[in-house]
């Protein structure tokens, strides 16, 4: 791949994985006309990207092979440093890599490395939005890396997101980021369920909440949106308790290192252990509040 390649020739990307968001983003990328190559390593989730045109491979070097950019959405650090090791016979120095998974800031160093060794252009990118906002192509992309390639990259988060913050160009800023803004989205999701969980408890229509708070200083689309759910009882994956507990983790321990004392993020993430033991993992992470105390 030629670094002198401009943004009009870029136009083959391979996207490992495909889960809630690595389909839409495959698939939103596909509307926009990029050439999408994908791989998954639970070949069922490929099925309906394959019957929209999306070309589906059975291994990481396959879909890699002739890409001009990749894009990794995948679970954690390490299956994302397996994956694009088992692809690197078919990788192309020069090549792009937009690593877009939550990894948290030792990972994304890990990561780095990998690229600088086999001479890949990397952009750590974690992307701030759930399965409605992949669908509808309105992630908000948290980009940092080289000055040199952005204009290669810029159209393909255009294509799956309505806004891009390029952070900084130092490796691991963005993750950093991802990470604070993840422990807001923790409290709001925990707030939101306790607050409804309470009213419920104490003999309450939980939806009396909701009309106080509706309109309101406190209101927001996130608030109502889970809200819904809850009084719903429709837990609908968005983002899964089992990934919550994921990148609850990645939280408390970068806080650690820094010294920083979260004891908010830290009780959240014993709500969502207990509610990934009681076999909630797939479920929304609305379902924190599920789990009562007996």
């Amino acid at each position: 791949m030629s670094n002198t390649k401009n943004s009009k020739q870029l136009k083959t990307i391979a996207v490992l994985g495909t889960g809630i968001i690595g389909a839409a983003v495959a698939r939103n990328l596909q509307k926009h006309l990029f050439a999408v190559r994908v791989w998954n390593r639970t070949r069922d989730k490929t099925e309906a990207l394959a019957l929209c045109g999306v070309d589906v491979f059975d291994t990481p070097r396959e879909a890699v092979e002739g890409a001009d950019i990749i894009i990794t959405l995948l679970k954690d650090g390490p299956v994302v440093l397996d994956v694009m090791e088992s692809a690197a016979p078919d990788l192309s120095k020069g090549g792009i890599w937009i690593q877009m998974s939550t990894v948290g800031i030792t990972a994304i160093d890990e990561l780095a490395a990998f690229a600088k060794r086999r001479e890949l252009k990397f952009y750590d990118a974690p992307i701030q939005g759930t399965r409605q906002p992949a669908e509808q192509g309105q992630l908000v992309i948290l980009a940092s890396g080289p000055t040199e390639e952005r204009d290669n990259v810029q159209p393909v988060f255009d294509a799956i997101g309505k806004r891009t913050i390029w952070v900084s160009d130092r490796i691991g800023a963005s993750s950093r980021l991802k990470l604070a803004l993840n422990s807001w989205a923790f409290a709001l999701t925990h707030g939101v369920a306790e607050s409804l969980a309470i009213a419920k408890g104490l003999g309450i229509d939980p939806a009396l909440v909701v009309n106080v708070v509706k309109g309101g200083p406190m209101d927001s689309g996130y608030f109502q949106l889970k809200a819904a759910s809850i009084l719903a009882d429709d837990y609908t994956t968005s983002f899964s308790i089992a990934n919550a507990v994921k990148d609850a983790q990645l939280v408390v321990e970068a806080a650690e290192q820094a010294g920083i004392q979260v004891d908010t993020t830290v009780a959240g993430l014993q709500r969502f252990l207990r509610a990934l033991e009681a076999g909630h993992g797939d479920k929304d992470m609305a379902a924190s509040g599920l789990v009562r105390v007996e």
